[in-house]
């Protein structure tokens, strides 16, 4: 069977020696294994690193350029297939992210952290969209099909974060994990080449000039550096492959680049090497002088060099595309942002009220349902409704440990329940389940929302929502619910929730920040509401099912929880009778309580405040007003109960039942 190797490259600005023939180099040895292999060219991470200045067009350019290099430096390209991360993603964006997803739900924030060099950042000045990235480049191996990948050493942490989640996801055949050498900077002190230092590696379309004068002024000692315990401390110690305490990026050029292709020769005025052990102890013993040494590197590389500049010069297409590169690296960089504001645009939402309904759990109380139909009730009737449902968002935050069956049943059920007992209400009211609407959408749009968000946050920032949490999904969750309000464009977004009102509040941050940009949203209005609380027990149980009245709870249930409430006298300000009796017993415009002549006879009420004196002054018994509150809480429940029996409402049961079932063998 052909195997498939893989391997991805962030276009981001001039191509230096090691991305240009020590690629060609190391993908011609791949592919002559029989293997195919796929390039996968990573826009989408270079605009996470802020490449480009965030310009996707730019970055696409600088990835057309890169493959014309490999075109040059005899890349056998027969083998090769080029595929682009928006486009690819894009096209098969439910099969990428219900992936991605499931990888960022099963990583701890702090593992995730530990990928930091595949984007040469230290973990701990991480941006939101720097998380998602190595959650994505994980996501890429699996979506590639690859059998092995085959990147630099300095990715081999994500690498095997891939075969780590094999285990977690039960897969069986995990990459093969074949990593190479990450080629010396040029200067003192460089266990990697830096593109940022033009002097610190040879660029591939450097002229002879250049390459005289860098190889000339190179580092070149005959004895290991002092070590002073840095190179550990900065990680650089865990870029080599095999241990080389010399770390000469003469004689590794010489070994990796000039000997590094069967039946390569090392040319030098004194004799010819096809032995590059030969080459470094005739360089150590004296033998081979430094300027010999350097003389002979800078006419094997000039050698090799020359098919690029030819192809380079000749080629219009590579010339033009060249010439767009170096017009890049010249312009400025003091913004990082794109001047147009890149987002989806969900059709018919622009200008609404939205409120979003939090995350489910097993169990639907009453007071969950009272809170999303009151903040409902509170949207203006001017603008469309919508009531978001976050189900993707859900998965990455390990709702139901990230089962979106069982999410979506659990939101169906909340969803049937607000149109049984509300249904005037909620014929006004558009359902929008976020990933139907990322998908039937331009869903690259999306997602370059969410990055951008990313790019804006630092992760401490997105912390501050939950210091809790530590699950990265949480993270891409935060970012996801920025990129939903940008997408709905609403002119108020609601809220009862704490939580929910923190990542609203994400969102104006960003929204404001990026106001300048042309196409920006508008900065909607935030409402937050009154959250009704209808604990029955003031927090004296932590199980919901004790301390809540259930939509699926019998009649029995409802008045032994109710009996059982915590409602001492004359106290209103504690009281979760009189919260469900000011919720649901004035429906019908009076709240009757039925009790003997000596306890003061039946009487009516026509609104809450003349309940709420009564109880205060002693005139209403608690063991009065709980039978009253006990007749409207169920007749409540009974609507949803009156539909119990119907095809949709059992496969919501039978599905939530099972994963109930199955948290409990557990």
């Amino acid at each position: 069977t052909q195997s498939t190797w893989d391997d991805g490259f962030e276009p981001s600005g001039r191509m230096h020696i090691a991305q240009g023939i020590f690629k060609a180099v190391n993908v011609n040895k791949c592919t002559r294994s029989g293997g195919i292999f796929i390039f996968w060219v990573a826009d989408w991470f270079a605009l996470m690193n802020d490449k480009m200045g965030g310009d996707l067009e730019k970055i696409k350019i600088v990835g057309q350029y890169f493959i014309e290099v490999w075109r040059a430096a005899g890349m056998d390209m027969s083998r090769v297939k080029f595929a682009w991360c928006a486009e690819e993603i894009t096209k098969n964006a439910e099969a990428y992210w219900t992936q991605a997803l499931d990888v960022a739900r099963r990583f701890t924030l702090a593992r995730i952290r530990k990928c930091c060099q595949i984007m040469g950042r230290h973990e701990n000045s991480l941006t939101g969209a720097q998380i998602l990235y190595p959650v994505m480049q994980c996501t890429d191996i699996f979506f590639l099909k690859a059998d092995v990948c085959q990147l630099g050493v300095d990715q081999k942490k994500v690498n095997m974060l891939a075969r780590e989640y094999c285990d977690f996801a039960g897969i069986k055949l995990k990459p093969v994990i074949l990593s190479h050498h990450m080629l010396y900077g040029l200067l003192p002190g460089q266990a990697k080449m830096s593109k940022s230092n033009p002097d610190s590696a040879i660029f591939m379309e450097d002229t002879k000039e250049d390459v005289e004068r860098k190889i000339m002024n190179a580092h070149c000692p005959k004895e290991p550096e002092k070590d002073d315990g840095k190179a550990e401390q900065d990680g650089e110690d865990s870029l080599q492959i095999i241990k080389d305490p010399l770390k000469n990026p003469c004689l590794d050029y010489v070994k990796n680049i000039i000997l590094s292709t069967p039946g390569a020769k090392f040319v030098t005025e004194k004799k010819t090497y096809t032995d590059f052990e030969n080459v470094k102890s005739d360089f150590l013993s004296g033998v081979l002088s430094e300027n010999q040494l350097k003389k002979g590197i800078i006419s094997c590389i000039n050698e090799l060099l020359e098919p690029v500049r030819k192809h380079f010069k000749e080629n219009e297409f590579a010339r033009d595309v060249l010439e767009k590169v170096k017009e890049f690296k010249k312009e400025s960089t003091n913004t990082t942002q794109p001047k147009t504001f890149k987002s989806l645009k969900i059709e018919g939402t622009e200008n609404c009220s939205v409120v979003f309904a939090p995350f489910p759990s097993t169990t639907l109380s009453v007071g969950h349902v009272l809170n999303i139909i009151s903040t409902l009730q509170r949207a203006p009737k001017s603008n469309p409704l919508i009531l978001w449902i976050p189900n993707w968002s859900a998965v990455v935050n390990n709702v139901f440990d990230g089962s979106l069956k069982v999410i979506d049943a659990a939101y169906s059920f909340l969803i049937e329940t607000l149109k049984f007992v509300a249904p005037e209400l909620m014929e006004r009211v558009k359902v929008v389940h976020q990933k139907d609407a990322i998908l039937q959408n331009n869903s690259g749009d999306y997602w370059i929302s969410v990055i951008n968000a990313g790019r804006h946050f630092p992760v401490s920032r997105i912390c501050e929502i939950d210091p809790t949490k530590e699950n990265a999904g949480f993270v891409i969750g935060s970012l996801m619910h920025v990129a939903d309000i940008v997408s709905l464009r609403p002119a108020l977004v609601f809220s009862t929730d704490g939580h929910l009102s923190k990542l609203h509040q994400l969102a104006v941050d960003f929204l404001n920040h990026s106001s300048s940009l042309s196409g920006a949203p508008k900065v909607p209005e935030l409402k937050v509401e009154k959250h009704i609380v209808t604990d029955l027990l003031i927090g004296a149980e932590n199980d919901e099912t004790k301390r809540e009245i259930l939509m699926n709870d019998q009649a029995a249930d409802v008045k032994k929880k109710i009996n059982r409430s915590f409602c001492e006298p004359s106290n209103v300000e504690v009281c979760p009778p009189l919260i469900l009796a000011e919720h649901l017993g004035f429906t019908n415009s009076k709240f009757s309580i039925s009790r003997k002549e000596e306890n003061g006879g039946n009487k009516d009420y026509s609104t809450i405040a003349d309940l709420r004196s009564d109880f205060a002054s002693g005139a209403l018994h608690p063991g009065d007003l709980k039978p009253s509150v006990i007749k409207v809480v169920d007749q409540f429940v009974q609507k949803v109960r009156d539909h119990s029996k119907d095809a949709k409402m059992k496969t919501i049961d039978a599905i939530l039942s099972a994963y109930i079932k199955k948290l409990e063998k557990k």
